[in-house]
């Protein structure tokens, strides 16, 4: 975002704000038309905004997608298939480029405008984008470790928090509103597909005690965090042993953010720094 705002600042140069002409900016209009250049295929990628003006993080877009979409672009704000041919690549270059492509296109819009209405947008693909790559590998390493005690204690958790169905059950007395909590919970809780049926029945008759007898669940909630708390200092510490999530965090880092892939020692010392945090956090710990 910083790059981008450095980016605008030479844009509002070239295009004084005009406050007559500011407040008669149709956004939406403004937005389809920077969507003609930054969302190509968003439907079916989500992150489609980010790939093309948020972040070079978020990867690379498809390559067969521009050409079939921009061809079919003839809406009036829409950016043409022939002048999005030299769209920059870059994502920071192209958002650059494409504002002042739509702030000329639609009278009265200003690069304020832009970054008020669209730079949300982008920040919202580029969330997609993070979330995209890592949910598989998350997923399947859950898989490999959850045991039914995690699950259930993450999903009790989860269940019982005020905007749920509170630590005493009453926002769920009606089978309708658990389902609905239940089904948010479990969804969060990667790797649990196994005992979700089981850990549900068990979490109404949960349910059930608490509306009849408040204080009856009262053990299980504290022993529910206490585990919880438990199992993620236990697991934070074995990572602080012989500097194993240190060592799997500069092999992350050079492996996805060195070009050379830490093959030199300037690489090794900026993945090393990148990765400081985890013995910071060991040594408070310990």
């Amino acid at each position: 975002m910083k790059a981008r705002l450095l980016f605008l600042s030479l844009i509002i140069t070239a295009y004084p704000v005009l406050s007559d002409a500011a407040s008669s900016c149709s956004r939406a209009n403004l937005t389809k038309c920077l969507d003609s250049a930054c969302a190509i295929g968003i439907s079916s990628n989500p992150s489609a905004r980010c790939q093309y003006c948020g972040s070079t993080s978020a990867g690379t877009p498809p390559k067969n997608v521009m050409k079939a979409i921009s061809a079919g672009a003839s809406a009036k704000y829409n950016i043409s298939d022939k002048d999005l041919k030299n769209a920059p690549s870059d994502p920071g270059e192209r958002y650059v480029w494409a504002t002042k492509q739509c702030i000329a296109k639609v009278t009265g819009c200003t690069p304020d405008d832009v970054t008020d209405t669209y730079d949300k947008l982008i920040e919202q693909s580029c969330t997609a984008a993070g979330v995209s790559a890592k949910m598989a590998k998350l997923q399947e390493k859950a898989k490999k470790t959850r045991t039914k005690s995690d699950c259930e204690s993450e999903i009790t958790a989860c269940l019982i928090e005020d905007k749920a169905c509170s630590s005493d059950y009453r926002k769920c007395e009606a089978d309708a509103s658990f389902n609905n909590f239940f089904s948010a919970c479990g969804a969060q809780a990667a790797g649990c597909d196994n005992f979700i049926s089981e850990i549900r029945d068990e979490l109404i008759a949960a349910r059930d005690s608490a509306i009849k007898n408040a204080d009856s669940i009262l053990a299980k909630i504290v022993a529910s965090y206490q585990n919880t708390r438990e199992n993620k200092l236990t697991e934070t510490l074995n990572g602080c042993q012989d500097n194993k999530k240190f060592d799997t965090c500069v092999e992350t880092v050079c492996q996805n953010n060195m070009p050379d892939k830490c093959n030199s020692q300037t690489e090794k010392i900026s993945a090393a720094l990148l990765c400081k945090f985890h013995k910071t956090a060991c040594a408070t710990l310990e």
